[in-house]
């Protein structure tokens, strides 16, 4: 089987990869990533010379582009990873999330439609079973108040313009099943963590600033609550769904951990306590908690997001094998060192 993988730089995308190479031997990977500030290939120096293993550096909203690759590889599948992502970001330029996640998710669809199809509902004979896997977030669905849960039935309500253009390419690929019959599914997650994060998310972001005893900035009160989802139970919940998946179907993965955002950063200060214990130091401070600092909050900074995964819990026997206590050790011991 030949995949495309868009974003396969990227932190989501890095730790598919390898994962999906070692489980099946008879996939063939094609990683299109345009390498902006959040792709590393630093993140795939286990896989860079395997032999099913292809990097192609470049942009999803290159139509020209794409369409080479599909006549050259004729994959059967994609997953696509390749978003602007970084809420903050999207603030202070939201024209680059609506190119990429919007635009560059329509040119994908529109080049394996054209290449896999003869006309609606109608898949050319080699490609009966090609799929798109669009890989989504909770975003999507805006803020939660204490009790709820998003759910796939749950109303979109997008309040930044990551999650807007995020929405617009979940709508765009719900489009191509109704109206094409295309053989599409959809997943949204809850927050990732784990290995290969980019440095300005939350996690990585408090365990940098941690290491070399600067503030550790925390927004508004700390007390928004997200549900953390370790990457590889991510990237199980990914395979599940790419290959046991109904066709058209959405399915949400969350990893039952909520937390505020001032209870991770506690957390991390105190492995970091244990594990790498300040002594002498030149802010004259005895725990890493001592770093954390309030600052003003993030417009339109959604309260809560949280998942039920019932559907993908019952339907494809899925179910997050990661504690946050765990998950959360090994990411901060993968960071203390063999990050670069």
């Amino acid at each position: 089987m030949n995949l495309l993988i868009t974003g396969g730089a990227g932190f989501i995308g890095s730790n598919f990869i390898p994962f999906l190479l070692e489980r099946y031997s008879n996939a063939h990977v094609v990683n299109l990533d345009k390498l902006t500030y959040a792709g590393n290939l630093d993140n795939l120096k286990e896989v860079e010379n395997h032999p099913r293993y292809t990097f192609v550096q470049g942009d999803i909203c290159n139509s020209q582009l794409v369409q080479h690759l599909f006549e050259q590889y004729e994959f059967n599948g994609v997953i696509h990873f390749a978003a602007e992502s970084h809420v903050d970001n999207s603030i202070k330029n939201p024209a680059a999330f609506v190119k990429t996640n919007v635009l560059g998710t329509f040119t994908l669809l529109e080049v394996a439609r054209d290449y896999w199809m003869e006309g609606s509902n109608k898949y050319k004979t080699k490609f009966g079973n090609a799929r798109f896997h669009h890989i989504s977030t909770d975003e999507v669905f805006g803020t939660l108040g204490h009790v709820e849960y998003f759910t796939e039935t749950s109303q979109y309500a997008p309040n930044s313009p990551y999650s807007a253009s995020k929405a617009s390419s979940d709508m765009l690929v719900r489009s191509y099943f109704h109206t094409y019959g295309m053989n599409v599914v959809t997943t949204n997650c809850s927050n990732n963590y784990g290995p290969k994060q980019h440095e300005e998310k939350l996690i990585p972001t408090i365990i940098r600033k941690a290491i070399a005893l600067e503030d550790i900035p925390i927004y508004g009160n700390g007390k928004n609550i997200r549900d953390w989802l370790y990457v590889t139970d991510h990237c199980r919940g990914i395979e599940r769904v790419f290959y046991e998946g109904k066709p058209g179907e959405i399915y949400l993965i969350g990893g039952h951990n909520e937390k505020t955002n001032i209870e991770i950063a506690e957390t991390i200060c105190s492995i970091l306590d244990k594990v790498r214990p300040l002594h002498e130091n030149k802010k004259g401070i005895t725990s890493y908690k001592q770093l954390i600092k309030f600052v003003q909050d993030r417009p339109g900074h959604d309260f809560r997001y949280a998942i039920n995964p019932k559907k993908i819990e019952t339907e494809l026997s899925w179910k997050p094998e990661f504690s946050f206590q765990n998950g959360i050790k090994e990411t901060v011991m993968w960071y203390l060192y063999s990050a670069k």
